[in-house]
């Protein structure tokens, strides 16, 4: 079986694909609202993407999971899930996934389930409408919902990643996870992370140490460890009065760097070997170059061989800028 090991001895068997940058959402802690996107000849289409997709399967990959900024606001996506599903069938892959704000979700759940999608991961940070508004800036609370019931129906595993925002949201967690139990949903927090300028938002107001918040939740809630594993950075832990999963990503007050078995791909074809790091590799060059394979495997593995040990991501008040300068729906996820 092909394998791709960085110089760590880390087995990279993880891609996760940012298949756009555009979103139908401004989320406050992700982007600014008058965002400009890339040009349309800087994307990848549908087809190279596919193709890089493959090269990574051929060489070692066996979870692919498609972000954005909103992968499912781009237009004809479905067909691009639809030939990465082969890899399903085939058993070269273990896992084709989506991060999805949900917003899209009531039109394609179904869609994704037939193709073999079996979980999904949605991003909702509040459970109040009025919240979620002001959070999402143009998001549309009630079609989210609806988008949830739709992949329930779909027999899509659901679990709702949220953003733990001080100040902000910190007054629903409990809410959150009882909800969370009541639909079958599986919850994970993360921290705000120092990603690309947000127009004026202040990082240092909204960051919320997950240590801070666990031992906040045990005070309502029984949390008992659990050795569950998904593949990604998240640590999980069991909510004994719901039955629910609790992940818990924290990549400010404790990094997953030491386990990180994933690279993060483009849209315009720069895969990026560390999310907390600036170097990158350019796969559209090789890609377009040749129809030959040998020129984009050989770039691959040239990035590979160069996937740093970790990153550093500081909030402080001496360190309220973007740590990068990309914003996560450049990166995706």
């Amino acid at each position: 079986m092909a394998e791709m090991i960085d110089p760590f001895g880390r087995a990279i068997n993880y891609l996760r694909v940012s298949v756009t940058d555009r979103c139908d959402f401004r989320c406050v802690y992700c982007m600014s609202e008058d965002m400009t996107f890339l040009p349309k000849a800087q994307i990848l289409s549908l087809e190279e993407l596919e193709r890089v997709c493959d090269a990574f399967v051929r060489l070692g990959v066996r979870k692919l999971r498609m972000t954005g900024g909103e992968p499912l606001v781009r237009r004809n996506i479905i067909s691009l899930f639809r030939g990465l599903s082969r890899h399903l069938k085939s058993g070269a892959l273990d896992e084709l996934t989506l991060t999805t704000n949900g917003s899209q979700l009531d039109r394609f759940a179904q869609d994704l389930a037939d193709l073999g999608m079996r979980r999904i991961n949605v991003s909702l940070d509040t459970l109040n409408p009025d919240k979620f508004a002001a959070i999402t800036r143009w998001g549309k609370f009630d079609k989210v919902m609806a988008g949830l019931q739709a992949a329930k129906a779909a027999g899509l595993k659901v679990k709702i990643n949220t953003v733990a925002l001080k100040g902000v949201n910190d007054d629903e967690f409990d809410r959150m996870i009882a909800w969370c139990g009541d639909e079958g949903f599986d919850l994970t927090f993360i921290e705000v992370m120092p990603m690309g300028d947000i127009g004026g938002e202040n990082r240092v107001d909204q960051y919320l140490p997950l240590s801070v918040l666990r031992g906040r939740l045990r005070e309502n809630w029984t949390l008992e460890e659990n050795d569950h594993k998904t593949g990604g950075p998240a640590r999980y832990m069991s909510v004994r009065e719901t039955g629910g999963r609790l992940g818990f990503i924290t990549p400010m007050t404790h990094n997953f760097c030491e386990s990180c078995n994933r690279v993060r791909l483009t849209c315009t074809g720069t895969l990026y070997m560390c999310l907390g790091q600036e170097d990158a590799a350019d796969l559209r060059a090789p890609l377009r170059e040749s129809d030959d394979d040998a020129l984009l495997d050989g770039a691959i593995h040239d990035a590979i061989a160069r996937k740093p040990k970790g990153h550093d991501f500081i909030i402080d008040r001496n360190h309220q800028g973007p740590a990068v300068g990309r914003h996560m729906s450049v990166t995706g996820g």
